[in-house]
């Protein structure tokens, strides 16, 4: 990372107590997408997001987290070592010496600055340092910038890891390491 990026924001692991203002500040982010399912539309889902600490109970899973300079959070991420517990979709769960990035959101009002790339990066050199092969992750139509900065960081579209939930699109990407 930049001198000037590490002046703004520290990359490390969300402690416990931080669980609550991360589920807070996915539940934001994701609701304020256009196009994608509101909380009314999707309740579960959101309760999944707000609850994002429940995820690390599973073994390899962290959240990643982007702190300011007065630790609060500006940016998540789930990091998942074992893609058994990646999500509920069998296609991903099978795939092999991967490692799994899912609810990557920064604080709407910082968008633009870094803050999801460098949480990206973060988890590609995690997985690298794990010796897996690849990472997976998941976007949507509405995650129109996420989507781009991915394609941009060379992750590729990967069309036999799509799904659809809840009717919602959902679309599989790949990073080789």
């Amino acid at each position: 990372m930049e001198n000037k990026l590490l002046e703004f924001f520290t990359l490390r692991n969300a402690q416990p107590a931080e669980y609550p203002a991360v589920g807070q500040l996915l539940v934001r982010a994701y609701s304020q997408l256009e196009g994608f399912p509101s909380p009314t539309e999707q309740p579960d889902y959101y309760k999944i997001l707000a609850n994002v600490g429940e995820l690390t109970k599973a073994p390899g899973t962290e959240i990643l987290v982007a702190v300011g300079t007065d630790e609060a959070i500006l940016g998540c991420m789930v990091y998942y070592t074992n893609m058994q517990y990646y999500g509920p979709h069998e296609i991903s769960i099978q795939e092999e010496d991967a490692a799994g990035l899912r609810l990557l959101a920064v604080n709407p009002e910082l968008q633009g600055k870094g803050i999801g790339k460098q949480l990206t990066l973060a988890g590609i050199e995690k997985a690298r340092r794990q010796g897996k092969r690849q990472v997976i992750l998941h976007s949507t139509t509405a995650m129109k910038t996420a989507r781009a900065m991915y394609e941009k960081l060379g992750f590729t579209p990967s069309a036999e890891i799509d799904f659809v939930q809840s009717g919602l699109e959902v679309y599989g990407f790949r990073y080789l390491l």
